[in-house]
């Protein structure tokens, strides 16, 4: 693919540059008004990649993006994720809200017993310091919204 000032020479680069255009819509001016928002944002971000990667979108008191981290990377089917670390992550971008994110690169987007087990624990670690989580998106070949669905 080429335009007249950009040349890419895989399918990864080209979704890394979708991706950057995306975030610059969502600078912390920007607010994140739906979950489609942050699942279009998301899904650029991840839906790539050929492991999982746990990532969070810290958000101000207002949805507004603080920052997006990349938090964990795991294999192809598992990424562990530690709790305290997400903690010190979210005090550290004195963030009131979080959103969560993992792919998943088999492409079946539905949570496994570990995804609801982690999300909830993540829940309460970050109740205890006042951010409200207010997703967990699944990137496969569609999106998952533990919102959306009712998980939280």
């Amino acid at each position: 693919m080429q335009n007249k000032s950009f040349t890419y020479k895989s399918e990864s680069e080209v979704l890394e540059a979708a991706a950057g255009f995306i975030k610059e819509r969502f600078k912390r001016s920007e607010v994140f008004t739906s979950a489609l928002d942050a699942q279009t944002f998301l899904n650029l971000k991840l839906g790539y990649q050929q492991r999982e990667v746990f990532v969070a979108l810290f958000l101000d008191s207002q949805h507004r993006l603080i920052q997006y981290q990349e938090l964990f990377f795991g294999t192809i089917d598992a990424a562990a994720v530690y709790p305290r670390e997400v903690v010190k992550a979210a005090l550290h971008h004195n963030a009131a809200a979080v959103i969560f994110s993992h792919n998943h690169p088999s492409g079946v987007s539905q949570p496994s017993q570990a995804d609801i087990a982690i999300t909830e624990t993540l829940k309460k670690a970050l109740n205890l310091i006042d951010v409200r989580t207010l997703d967990h998106i699944i990137i496969g070949e569609d999106t998952f919204s533990f919102a959306e669905s009712g998980y939280l």
